[in-house]
């Protein structure tokens, strides 16, 4: 396969997969999940605290659309109060590399992609 077939493996269902996969981890609070969660196991609460600015209601949405992808465990321990635990599965851990990466160019190049929405904001074209 070609480095051109790779980069194009799109054509096949209209780009629905590589929608549907980044639209999730690149939603506002996903790979903030993630990168909480790396190399630990944590209570509902715990994540909430070490999120800053995440409602309950969202880190809920968030850790329920990341469980049905498969990239958050979570286990509920038979207590009184039940306690529940998540923590990223395996494929999970995966996307900790890559979402690291994105978070370093994003804060490398933020000033420069900043300096070229002003320059396109004050065009008089």
């Amino acid at each position: 396969m070609s480095e051109d077939e790779k980069v194009c493996l799109i054509r096949g269902d209209g780009g629905r997969a590589i929608r549907g996969i980044l639209d999730r981890i690149g939603d506002k609070w996903s790979v903030l999940v993630v990168a909480t969660l790396h190399g630990e196991r944590m209570r509902f609460t715990e994540l909430l605290q070490r999120i800053p600015g995440v409602s309950q209601r969202m880190l809920t949405l968030t850790l329920r659309h990341l469980e049905r992808d498969g990239l958050v465990g979570r286990t509920v321990f038979a207590e009184v109060p039940p306690r529940v635990e998540y923590e990223l599965t395996p494929m999970g851990r995966t996307l900790v590399e890559p979402a690291v990466m994105l978070a370093e160019w994003a804060v490398e190049h933020n000033p420069d992609i900043e300096r070229h929405h002003e320059a396109y904001d004050s065009r008089t074209d």
